[in-house]
């Protein structure tokens, strides 16, 4: 998959504000500051594309970002810690779950976990939930850049023993926002099971 153009065209804070003109959706999806925008800024060659933040909690929309006229990447809220009120909290993680589950065009969940800790029962949780609905799911491993070879073994070792203990294999990709690290090949997976 190559990208030529990508332009942010709405944030949606409710279900009636997604898009709606059948594109095909691409979801980003995370703990707090793992690295979504980042992550989006990386893989579309554009610095400052997707606001990123040191601030947990940042992205407060399901920010949609048009690729080629062709589909959309959707950069979902963080689950987890934010500061915003554990009702609201409740209410986001309520609309992620919706959407995962009920939406039409989501061909494709990207899954980010820092590769520098194992899963967490966040992670864990997402990829059962994937799994129970038979969503296409590659996970990005986030911030590899700050990880030895051996770190990056150890970290893929502990991502497979999860894997074997759900009953659940998917592609991992390490990703890095400061180097291209893992680009080409999560483009590729992009491409392949999002099929485009």
């Amino acid at each position: 998959m190559t990208i030529r153009d990508v332009r942010f065209t709405r944030g949606a804070a409710r279900w009636e504000h997604l898009a709606d003109d059948g594109l095909p959706e691409v979801a980003f999806i995370g703990r707090s500051n793992v690295g979504k925008s980042s992550l989006l800024n990386m893989l579309t060659g554009r610095r400052a594309l997707a606001r990123t933040s040191g601030t947990p909690g940042k992205t407060q929309e399901f920010n949609y970002y048009l690729v080629d006229e062709t589909l959309y990447f959707v950069d979902l809220p963080g689950l987890g810690y934010a500061k915003i009120s554990q009702a609201e909290r409740a209410r986001w993680e309520r609309f992620i779950v919706r959407y995962i589950t009920e939406r039409e065009p989501l061909r494709l969940v990207v899954q980010l976990i820092d590769c520098r800790h194992p899963p967490t029962s966040i992670d864990r949780d997402l990829m059962h939930l994937l799994k129970e609905h038979e969503i296409p799911t590659v996970i990005a491993l986030t911030k590899a850049d700050k990880l030895s070879s051996n770190q990056k073994a150890a970290s893929l070792r502990g991502l497979k023993e999860v894997f074997t203990a759900i009953d659940y294999e998917l592609p991992a990709v390490f990703t890095s926002a400061t180097q291209p690290a893992g680009r080409d090949e999560l483009l590729r997976w992009i491409g392949d099971l999002a099929g485009v």
